[in-house]
Parts: structure tokens; C-alpha cells; sequence
């Protein structure tokens, strides 16, 4: 039996990791920033390894980190294309990356973005960050006989 219309429509997921923030303070850890090289390397190592961890189970689509500066562009009119210096949101609200996983079940990918969480940080904690969990919207199945 195949999968059904929940199942479908809730198997990709998009985790995002914001620089600061959440819904709540989780610590007062300092931010990356504030963190030695070694510290630095040790939780890129451990995202490398989430990651191909999630790669040999089929459950890792892609992921990224991103840069903290970023432009804004709008349609402003034929030919003009406005660009304005960026990001102006708080720094609360800009994302550091972001990865796609594809998974079997929403619990599944609570389970996923909780142990991300855990990612160490400064002097080898785990951060207990906040990530953000997406569900990617897919076009309703195509009934065919």
C-alpha cells in the first residue's frame, strides 16, 4: 500500500539555524563569533558528520551554510532592478543555514532537528539551539487507474 496524503505531503522538511534567537533564550552561551577556531571547526565537524550520517540513511537532500550579509532585490519597473544593502532584519531573525531532509514521518524529523540541536559550541557544550522545522508544501497526488 502506498503512502498516504499526510505521508505525502509532509516528507520534506527544511531546518533552519538562525544566527540568534528562537522562541525562547535557551542559554547565554556566546555566539560563534565570540568562539576560538578549535570551536569553530568542532561544530562544522559535527554538521559534516550529521550530514553524512543522514546521507547513508537516504534521509539528507542538501544543506547549506550562509553568510550573515546578504541584498535585497525587487521588480521595481522594466530594466531597474533595485538593490538595497541588506539584510535589515534583526539579527535574531537571520538564518546561518539551512538543510533539506527527507524523512517518513513528522516525528522522524522532530527527532532529527533535536539532535542538530545539539551541535557543540563554545568550550564543547552542546548549543540546545532553537531550529526552525518547514514542511515543504507538494502539489496534491495525481490520481491515475
Amino acid at each position: 500500500m502506498g503512502r498516504t496524503l499526510h505521508e505525502e505531503t509532509l516528507m520534506k522538511y527544511l531546518l533552519l539555524k538562525h544566527y540568534r534567537g528562537g522562541p525562547t533564550p535557551v542559554s547565554d552561551m556566546p555566539m560563534i563569533d565570540k568562539w576560538t577556531p578549535e570551536e569553530i571547526s568542532a561544530h562544522v565537524h559535527y554538521m559534516q558528520e550529521f550530514a553524512a550520517k543522514l546521507q547513508e540513511s537516504g534521509e539528507y537532500v542538501d544543506g547549506q551554510a550562509l553568510a550573515p550579509e546578504g541584498t535585497f532585490v525587487r521588480y521595481d519597473g522594466e530594466g531597474r532592478p533595485p538593490v538595497t544593502d541588506g539584510p535589515f532584519a534583526e539579527t535574531k531573525d537571520l538564518i546561518a543555514g539551512w538543510m533539506v531532509i527527507d524523512v517518513d514521518s513528522y516525528e522522524r524529523a522532530l527527532e532529527l532537528a533535536a539532535e542538530l540541536s545539539a551541535a557543540p559550541g563554545q568550550g564543547g557544550k552542546p548549543i540546545h539551539e532553537w531550529l526552525e522545522l518547514r514542511p515543504f508544501l507538494t502539489a496534491p497526488p495525481t490520481i491515475t487507474e
